[in-house]
């Protein structure tokens, strides 16, 4: 039996393989509507981090009792987007230094979390917020951000993936998001995704 390979299939092979890191920073909305607009990033799912409910319901998470961190699981390319430049974005758009909150958006569930499965990262995200620390750009706050292995994800329901995408009008997404992407826009034009 003979089988054929893709003519592209020798090119791929040698291609970096995709990475994944899961990032927290309040609204799952907000994170993933700004790391889907990065030129690299392949797949961004909102859903739930951590936590010790099986299979929680947004409801359960909302509560603040799951042990969950609205998260958004991104998977993306190295060779078109660096880890660091990630990271940069997250930091761009989110406040670390804000215990279980995020604006409005108050507990444990809008924590500052990043959530890592590839071993490489933890020493790269640690040097990254370690660098982010000593540069004096929170003053004297602390960056509470969590730095863990991710443990467990549940992607969110159905309607609150692209959410920013599919209501664009609706009023949390016009006072809060639409800010934070046009922030996005500014320091990261060279970045984005490329709109046909």
């Amino acid at each position: 039996m003979s089988t054929t390979m893709p003519k592209d299939a020798g090119t791929r092979a040698a291609a970096q393989p995709l990475e994944t890191i899961t990032l927290a920073g309040g609204c799952f909305w907000c994170v993933e509507a700004a790391v889907l607009a990065l030129d690299g990033v392949l797949e961004a799912t909102s859903g739930y981090a951590q936590g010790h409910v099986h299979q929680p319901s947004y409801e359960q998470v909302c509560g603040g009792r799951t042990g969950h961190a609205e998260a958004v699981r991104v998977r993306f390319d190295p060779q078109r987007l660096s880890l660091q430049r990630l990271l940069d974005l997250f930091f761009t758009i989110h406040d670390p230094t804000t215990p279980n909150r995020q604006g409005a958006d108050v507990g444990p569930q809008y924590r500052s979390g990043i959530y890592f499965e590839q071993a490489s990262h933890e020493a790269a995200v640690r040097e990254y917020v370690q660098r982010l620390r000593e540069s004096g750009r929170y003053g004297s706050q602390p960056i509470v951000t969590e730095i863990e292995a991710l443990r467990v994800f549940w992607p969110a329901e159905a309607y609150h993936q692209r959410y920013f995408e599919q209501h664009p009008e609706q009023g949390y997404c016009q006072v809060v998001i639409a800010p934070k992407m046009a922030k996005v826009q500014r320091e990261f034009a060279s970045q984005l995704m490329r709109r046909a």
